[in-house]
């Protein structure tokens, strides 16, 4: 079953104020890699190789989109302890311009973090206080993270917020990343970064949709996109799901 996920807009000039709360320790209830799956549907195709380049990634998102999503909707299961409103948090979509075409940068976390532990994600986290909108906590959270400066980072625009059952409200910002950039992991909460081909990540044939039976014997439906060793899956391949269909159904108007 796909469920078409509308995103929750707010302006990334003003973000709310951040919500704390007492955060316990989540790990998921199954392990992921081994759940039941099928091949994914999509109503669109894979992103032509033609607009793939800088100059169309441009074109396709440099405004923020706000079109509902093929994606499943992971807000309408709150984890029990983060019931209430969702902490709000930015992520960079990290696009790297290689010569080879263009690769998105991804973090493995760490295996001892109390939420996502051992996950793939992109750069970001929390939004804080002195953050002045969700471009500068995804700025100042990869930073942070990788050591990748922002000198090298061209914001493009943002994707739909994703609201997470662990109690957290996503907002993705895409950029294009100018190569020559050094890296200095933050070791407390990275434990790799690597690399994947745009191109790859752009056909929905390469996604699975995975169906969990819970302990209390509801389901949970999750995608994952397997690329060599990294299992990528959850939030950050049902974002990475949207950034295709996106893309997929800009380069379709366009032609």
């Amino acid at each position: 079953m796909y469920v078409c996920i509308e995103p929750v807009f707010m302006s990334s000039d003003n973000p709310p104020a951040p919500v704390s709360r007492p955060q316990r320790p989540r790990r998921p209830a199954f392990d992921p890699r081994v759940q039941p799956w099928v091949p994914s549907h999509a109503s669109f195709g894979a992103v032509p190789a033609d607009r793939l380049s800088p100059a169309a990634l441009r074109d396709a998102l440099s405004t923020s989109h706000q079109r509902p999503l093929d994606i499943p909707d992971e807000s309408v299961r709150w984890f029990p302890g983060r019931e209430g409103d969702p902490v709000e948090a930015a992520v960079l979509v990290p696009m790297v311009m290689r010569a080879q075409g263009v690769s998105v940068l991804l973090t493995q976390r760490t295996a001892h973090l109390n939420d996502h532990a051992g996950q793939i994600s992109f750069p970001g986290g929390k939004v804080e206080s002195h953050d002045v909108d969700y471009v500068a906590t995804a700025l100042r959270e990869t930073e942070e993270e990788t050591g990748l400066s922002r000198t090298f980072v061209e914001v493009l625009g943002g994707l739909p917020r994703y609201v997470t059952g662990s109690g957290f409200a996503i907002n993705p910002i895409t950029s294009l990343v100018r190569p020559g950039f050094d890296l200095a992991p933050d070791a407390y909460e990275v434990a790799e970064i690597f690399e994947v081909p745009l191109a790859f990540l752009t056909d929905p044939a390469n996604y699975r949709l995975h169906r969990a039976v819970l302990p209390d014997g509801t389901t949970r439906q999750y995608y994952s996109v397997p690329w060599q060793q990294y299992f990528i899956w959850g939030a950050t391949a049902a974002m990475l799901r949207g950034l295709c269909q996106i893309l997929s159904e800009a380069a379709r108007i366009r032609g």
